[in-house]
């Protein structure tokens, strides 16, 4: 099927509701006018992608093209039109796989094994047309429809691959941790075993209702599964046949040249002989447990939409590390609160019980130094070394063996390269912003902000800021005037891409300096900024700073002072100069564009050391 370059997709087709949506396209429910037939169509806003991104979705069309199976949601049409590009899938109706799995009445060791072969089979056809499918998950298997005994189809091409035979190589980091195999996490060549490993864990999580490795702690997560730290305890595992647990080791064997095929595992007893090897007992413990496991995974796809997994990087000045990178968000939660809030204290206390059960030397970890545990530069002491006598600005990442990342996003896709890049671009662009406030260059800072910027820092007493006036006398009557030596550290960035063309940062920003005396200081706060791009220049529209003021602060809420003038409440916000009784002095003033209880004004001690002393309090 050659991809069609259509001017009107509507004369085709007609577009009806919504069914999901992602960064850049959106699924809904169409109809075929000459034949009435239904389909699922993906539709990908062409005019914000990047080149890299035109690339992926030729990718995932070609890929899908390939594919033929009654067990894979099928691609039916392709159509270009000038913004907009259409992709007619199946229209699949049954919902998840293992949301269905929790509704019957009945489940069985069988009904598992009848599961993971339409898997396998899916599997092998891929593997057979050369495609790697790179995040198979629960997510990812989907009901033909609501009728009993529907088809499983395995859904979501966007992070497959093409491979030659059975060809190894490092095709980059991308998957789901939980089913991440230890190939892909000690970034070794990998190839068609990965599909394999990750139906190990699908099988493992279909008997017994929650995955052979977890761990809060994430790198304790990867430990787990690049030692193959798994087990069967008591008492789920002990009305599991033999064969089903052989079935699983042959799928979660560490070396990929010694795991099972698709095909091989297709004719295991298992999967072909299940009627007389298979348990038919009903699995309730599996039942109620998935249910908690389903619950997790809603929650934790409603509320997180990426992941980061640091990397190791050499620390220099203004050297940044390629922070690792994630992809897609889930569907937002169905289940009930109270299923949900159980749902995360059962999986620690499960999991919490097999480590108790498990034996001490299944598997070991390194426990954290106090260097990998806090990567932080310190105050330095005695002579300030020449590299510190200018503005500086260090990003430090916690390396991989001291991350404290949280592997409850264990449903989150993630994949480097472009996406990564992207980050990377917006730890850059943060770097320069705060190396212009560091430098007092407002000229340089305003090119990078909105005009309309808004903010929450602790100068501002807890207003909302807007505009660039506030800011503008800071750098004019303090940043300016600063000469001594600041080195500013971005500790553990953090990026959230909010589609093309937006994005947040989280850090921690430590501030070196030397104060009056001459000795040198340290000060944090915790920062979060939000990017725009706008003509393919970023812009800082909104951000929020804790921590102390940059500056001796004085607030006063009624004008009592006979120096300062009184204001109306019609008074335009902004920094206006006013003079005082005394014929020399003058009083910067800042006027918020919001204002509580009265007129409130901002002025710097170091303008005027006194101008509000009479009735202020001291911030």
């Amino acid at each position: 099927m050659a991809t069609t370059t259509c001017t009107r997709f509507t004369d085709e087709y007609q577009l009806y509701e919504e069914l999901g949506k992602g960064a850049f396209s959106v699924v809904r429910r169409c109809v075929k006018l000459c034949t009435g037939q239904e389909y699922a169509a993906k539709i990908i806003n062409t005019k914000k992608l990047s080149a890299r991104d035109h690339q992926k979705l030729e990718r995932e069309a070609r890929i899908c093209r390939l594919l033929k199976h009654p067990n894979i949601v099928r691609l039916h049409d392709s159509i270009s039109e000038e913004g907009f590009h259409y992709l007619l899938f199946d229209l699949v109706t049954g919902g998840e796989l293992f949301e269905d799995i929790v509704a019957r009445e009945y489940y069985s060791e069988a009904d598992a094994s009848h599961c993971i072969q339409q898997i396998l089979e899916a599997v092998l056809h891929c593997h057979q047309m050369g495609v790697v499918h790179r995040d198979l998950k629960p997510e990812n298997l989907l009901l033909a429809s609501k009728c009993k005994n529907a088809a499983v189809k395995l859904a979501d091409f966007g992070l497959a691959i093409e491979v030659q035979g059975d060809q190894q190589a490092w095709f980059g980091f991308a998957g789901t941790p939980g089913y991440l195999s230890p190939e892909v996490l000690r970034k070794e060549a990998y190839g068609k075993p990965v599909d394999i490993w990750a139906c190990g864990v699908i099988l493992y999580i279909l008997l017994v209702g929650y995955p052979p490795f977890w761990d809060e702690d994430q790198h304790k997560l990867y430990q787990q599964i690049k030692a193959g730290a798994y087990d069967f305890p008591s008492p789920e595992w002990d009305t599991v046949t033999p064969e089903a647990k052989n079935l699983i080791n042959q799928m979660l064997t560490i070396n990929p040249a010694k795991r099972i095929t698709a095909q091989e595992a297709l004719k295991h007893p298992w999967v072909c002989q299940r009627s007389t090897v298979a348990s038919m007992m009903h699995r309730q413990e599996t039942v109620e447990c998935l249910k908690k496991f389903n619950a997790r995974r809603k929650l934790k796809g409603a509320i997180l939409t990426t992941m980061l997994v640091s990397r190791n990087f050499s620390v220099g000045r203004q050297s940044t590390a390629p922070s690792s990178v994630a992809a897609a968000a889930a569907a937002a939660a169905g289940s009930t609160a109270g299923l949900v809030e159980q749902a995360a204290k059962s999986m620690l206390n499960k999991k919490a019980d097999v480590k108790k059960r498990k034996s001490s030397s299944t598997v070991q970890y390194m426990p954290q130094s106090n260097s990998t545990k806090n990567s932080i530069v310190t105050s330095p002491k005695g002579n300030i070394p020449s590299s510190a006598l200018e503005p500086q600005t260090t990003v430090i990442h916690n390396p991989v063996d001291g991350t404290k990342e949280s592997s409850d996003s264990s449903n989150t896709t993630i994949e480097d390269e472009d996406v990564k890049a992207r980050k990377q671009e917006i730890i850059k662009i943060t770097e320069q912003l705060i190396e212009a406030v560091n430098n007092g260059d407002f000229e340089a800072y305003a090119k990078i902000c909105d005009p309309g910027l808004t903010s929450f820092e602790p100068e501002a007493l807890g207003n909302l800021v807007e505009g660039m006036d506030f800011h503008r006398f800071y750098f004019e009557n303090l940043l300016s005037k600063n000469n001594k030596p600041i080195h500013t550290t971005i500790l553990n960035p953090h990026v959230h891409l909010i589609g093309e063309d937006a994005a947040c940062i989280a850090y921690i920003r430590l501030t070196q300096f030397v104060d009056g005396q001459g000795r040198p200081r340290s000060s944090q706060s915790e920062e979060t900024r939000v990017w725009h791009r706008r003509d393919s220049k970023w812009q800082n529209v909104h951000f929020h700073c804790s921590g102390a003021p940059a500056a001796p602060l004085h607030v006063a809420r009624c004008c009592t002072d006979q120096r300062l003038p009184h204001f109306s409440p019609e008074q335009p916000a902004g920094v206006h100069q006013y003079p005082l009784t005394a014929p020399t002095d003058t009083a910067t003033v800042l006027l918020p564009k919001v204002r509580a209880g009265g007129p409130l004004f901002l002025c710097s001690s170091l303008a005027v050391p006194d101008a509000v002393s009479s009735n202020s309090e001291p911030f």
